[in-house]
């Protein structure tokens, strides 16, 4: 069967609280805000979860109103921003939402709210150094994601020119079953569900 070529529509609108978030990280001139790809996954699999989800690296705010967009009723948010400045514009932001919160503090400090059943790690530092953390903060069968990975189609991992050795290591642990997720042509994620 042939399939027609469809028009082009445009992408689908952006929830409110999302937008809200993108125009404060455009006025804050932060560059590296959530995808809405990524944001897409976060809200899908939030839907799923109940109990508390976790962001560790607030920014501006857009990966927390994505997992608020698919969260379910009765479901908390925490994320923790290192920059109490930003910390406060974004609680400010959230400030109508009582199922959002947000601490002004280092990401260690996320994770004495857990367990969580989904925890988005955003924070360069978390990602490099904290898996034995993220996986005692984590309940049974939780999910963890991680973003901003070039996709990598073969093994060992590659990213430029050498073994991307971060992705190897949640690739391999056998505390979660992880799988390596396209979300655009250049983007990929690193879903971790807890053992």
């Amino acid at each position: 069967m042939l399939c027609k070529s469809q028009p082009v529509s445009a992408p689908p609108e952006l929830p409110p609280l999302v937008s809200a978030a993108l125009s404060l990280s455009g006025r804050r001139g932060f560059v590296s805000a959530t995808r809405n790809e990524t944001g897409r996954l976060l809200a899908t699999l939030a839907a799923s979860r109940t109990g508390t989800l976790g962001e560790v690296g607030t920014g501006c705010g857009v990966g927390s109103a994505w997992l608020r967009h698919g969260a379910t009723e009765g479901t908390k948010i925490v994320t923790a921003e290192s920059d109490p400045q930003l910390a406060q514009v974004v609680a400010e932001l959230f400030a109508d939402d009582g199922r959002i919160e947000v601490l002004a503090a280092d990401w260690t400090a996320l994770i004495e709210r857990g367990p969580f059943s989904l925890l988005f790690v955003d924070a360069r530092e978390a990602k490099l150094s904290a898996r034995d953390v993220v996986a005692e903060a984590v309940e049974p069968g939780g999910f963890v994601v991680l973003d901003d990975f070039t996709p990598s189609m073969g093994w060992p991992p590659m990213y430029e020119g050498r073994v991307d050795t971060l992705r190897q290591d949640w690739l391999q642990d056998k505390r979660f079953t992880t799988v390596e997720v396209m979300v655009a042509p250049d983007a990929a994620v690193l879903l971790a569900t807890r053992r």
